[in-house]
């Protein structure tokens, strides 16, 4: 039985767009996933910790606990052995009281991939490879949301190519989810209902060439 760590935002957590309701889980990508797997005769188990607003590696000044390295390290000892981490993270890191840009986002996501590679995992059981999923382009961000993520769509250009090229210096896949589906149509950031099914079809054919 592989374990697979799904370590993401709102747009795996599977809110619904201008809402605070969530996609049940075989709804939302990394559901969607675990059963395309389990059909192709895969047996996974994915693990879903995906918290609405994390960040990279910074913290929300309204919100605690949203710094994703803070803690990843236990994560990775608690879920073990893992067979694969799936890091999708980023659009948070484009609201609108922080002035990041892509690069910067590019070095959070290294400094997780470096907490999953050093974590205090039990000896001998596997440093687990990591997928780096670099989320789609955000649109104009629209309705409730819209003052939080006003600007992100403008701050966020390259941040694709900006993971890609961290993912090949760490050696470590990765998968741009622009190629596979886009940003909701609803809110502009996060991922609506029939994108959730698309992406994670498609993922689990990524997912099933990893693991065999």
């Amino acid at each position: 039985m592989h374990q697979i760590l799904v370590y993401s935002d709102s747009l795996s957590w599977g809110i619904i767009p201008t809402t605070r309701k969530r996609l049940e889980f075989d709804q939302r990508w990394p559901g969607v996933m675990e059963l395309a797997l389990a059909r192709a005769g895969i047996k996974a188990r994915v693990i879903e910790d995906c918290l609405n607003g994390r960040r990279t590696v910074w913290e929300d000044p309204f919100k605690p606990g949203r710094n994703g390295l803070q803690g990843l390290a236990q994560r990775i000892e608690i879920h073990s052995p893992l067979s694969l981490v799936i890091l999708m993270l980023g659009t948070n890191d484009f609201q609108s009281m922080h002035d990041h840009n892509p690069w910067h986002s590019s070095q959070g996501i290294a400094a997780l991939v470096g907490a999953i590679r050093n974590a205090p995992v039990e000896p001998g059981m596997p440093v687990p490879p990591v997928l780096v999923v670099a989320p789609p382009a955000m649109q104009t961000p629209k309705g409730p949301i819209a003052p939080k993520f006003v600007g992100g769509e403008l701050k966020s250009v390259g941040l694709a190519k900006a993971y890609r090229t961290v993912c090949t210096e760490l050696n470590c896949h990765f998968l741009d989810a622009a190629t596979i589906t886009e940003s909701s149509k609803v809110d502009g950031v996060h991922l609506d209902a029939d994108q959730h099914l698309v992406l994670g079809q498609e993922m689990a054919k990524v997912v099933q060439a990893l693991l065999t």
